[in-house]
């Protein structure tokens, strides 16, 4: 059974879908103003691999991201360079694509657009006036009446006395109550708007969500997922407005991602430590755009995680490690199966893994199995069992793909050269062209293995040779067992 933490109960909760076999999932997307940077990368990635894991053990995944297409940051940008809203915005939907796309992350099922739901909202906005929960303020504006919706604060767990003690007041504001939130904009000279029964404008952030999920998914869905950041106001909003507005209990399960900070501070433009997805992978300090994922896996999706060059630098070690020993072995990686699976040698690794990934989702346990098999492998190329170390093999490239990992031939990932361009350039590289990381180490006293199991000592000499002239020291221990240390 998959438990997953529930944020508005604070517990680990079954996974019970609405649909037996089918799970139905809501991840709020981009506003779409700029490029995306790493604090998105590790959303993205987190809910993508829920959604393989899900798939992997048998369900039907009905997965939706949306687009913010319309905001007041949008239309600002947009007017600061000069471009048609359409325009800007196509721009970084591009850019968007690329980016995820170079990180593994699975197109979704469903990406709808605010701008294409404009007539959703306004039927909302008009059935929530309708039964009390909004109003049309002075000014023109639609505003939803926070008092109104007794569970306001549930999901986190804030009251509305404290939250109005620590408000700050408009002066001639049109709000009943500091907290009421707008639903629809009256629209301002210049900007893009829609007919209403209100008059010319366009909609409020929160229920652009509320409107697209009910339309794919109905009144009624499995997981809603986003950023900690969204959990106040925006997801309590879409709670207060959708639940206000169908009597329905909207979704079942609500997951959210921890924070990015960068060396151990929160990332912030005004700190200078803000860094976009296309910057860190370009920045010739990855090797390649799966350093990066495996460094998001690396931490349990609802904990903070620190990004830094040394944090890179242990992901990069760490993949090397599997790519080291799928090496010769396969050519290609295999598809992430469906359950069951799990018979027969590998079946105790299958366990682990699955025990991992149904608690929570517990990638850096599901992790180290795909650690334990790479040593598996070694130990059965080591003692001349090709047979096993094929079969360990394609275990581990399974569960790599389920995680979103190991999707190069091994050979092409000891062939780029992300990292080889920085060291060219004095940059702080893992591993430039003539640097020994631990997992080109490792990949060479295995080949050193290898040599003295077919008694070619003469190449086992050579290996000892070219590491002993980089400054790697190696002691064979009983048992076949080889150690090394750096002079």
């Amino acid at each position: 059974m998959i438990r997953i933490h529930d944020s508005l109960t604070g517990q680990k909760q079954d996974l019970r879908p609405i649909r037996p076999g089918e799970v139905r999932m809501y991840l709020c997307g981009d506003t779409v103003y700029d490029f995306c940077h790493i604090g998105h990368a590790r959303s993205k990635v987190a809910f993508d691999v829920v959604r393989r894991y899900l798939a992997h053990r048998g369900y039907r995944v009905v997965f939706v991201r949306n687009i913010t297409d319309i905001d007041d940051k949008i239309i600002r940008r947009a007017a600061e360079v000069g471009e048609p809203i359409e325009v800007f915005t196509e721009r970084y939907i591009a850019a968007m694509h690329e980016d995820y796309d170079r990180l593994g992350i699975l197109r979704p099922d469903h990406e709808p657009r605010a701008t294409q739901y404009v007539p959703g909202m306004v039927a909302l906005a008009q059935r929530l006036i309708e039964r009390g929960h909004a109003y049309v303020a002075d000014d023109g504006d639609v505003m939803y009446s926070v008092s109104s919706f007794e569970g306001y604060g549930k999901l986190s767990g804030k009251k509305l006395a404290d939250l109005r003690a620590g408000s700050r007041i408009e002066i001639d504001t049109a709000k009943r109550d500091p907290l009421d939130f707008v639903l629809w904009k009256r629209a301002k000279p210049g900007e893009p708007s829609w007919q209403s029964p209100w008059g010319p404008g366009r909609p409020g952030w929160h229920i652009e969500c509320s409107v697209m999920s009910a339309d794919i998914l109905g009144d009624e869905f499995d997981i809603h997922a986003g950023g900690m950041d969204l959990k106040f106001p925006h997801h309590e909003n879409e709670i207060a407005q959708s639940c206000a507005a169908t009597g329905a209990h909207f979704a079942h399960l609500w997951m959210h991602n921890g924070f990015v900070n960068v060396d151990d501070e929160k990332m912030s433009k005004s700190l200078g430590n803000f860094f976009t997805i296309r910057t860190v992978l370009d920045s010739g300090k990855v090797r390649h755009p799966e350093v990066l994922r495996y460094f998001l896996i690396g931490s349990q999706y609802r904990g903070p995680i620190n990004y830094s060059l040394a944090q890179i630098e242990q992901a990069d070690a760490a993949l090397g490690r599997l790519y080291t020993a799928l090496r010769g072995l396969d050519a290609a990686p295999v598809a992430a199966p469906v359950m069951p699976v799990g018979q027969g040698a590998d079946s105790v690794a299958w366990q682990a893994f699955h025990a991992a990934m149904d608690d929570d989702f517990n990638t850096p346990e599901a992790l180290a199995v795909l650690q334990g098999l790479a040593s598996e492998i070694n130990r059965a190329t080591a003692a001349g069992d090709a047979v096993r170390a094929t079969s360990v093999a394609r275990t581990l490239r399974e569960m790599g793909a389920v995680l979103g990992v190991l999707a190069l031939p091994a050979e092409d990932w000891f062939r780029a050269t992300g990292l080889q361009a920085a060291a060219g350039e004095g940059g702080a590289g893992v591993a430039g062209a003539d640097a020994w990381d631990d997992a080109r180490i490792e990949a060479a006293i295995a080949g050193r293995r290898a040599a003295r199991q077919a008694k070619d000592f003469k190449r086992s000499d050579e290996i000892r040779d070219e590491l002993a002239a980089a400054g790697i020291v190696l002691e064979d221990k009983p048992g076949g067992v080889t150690v090394w240390r750096r002079q």
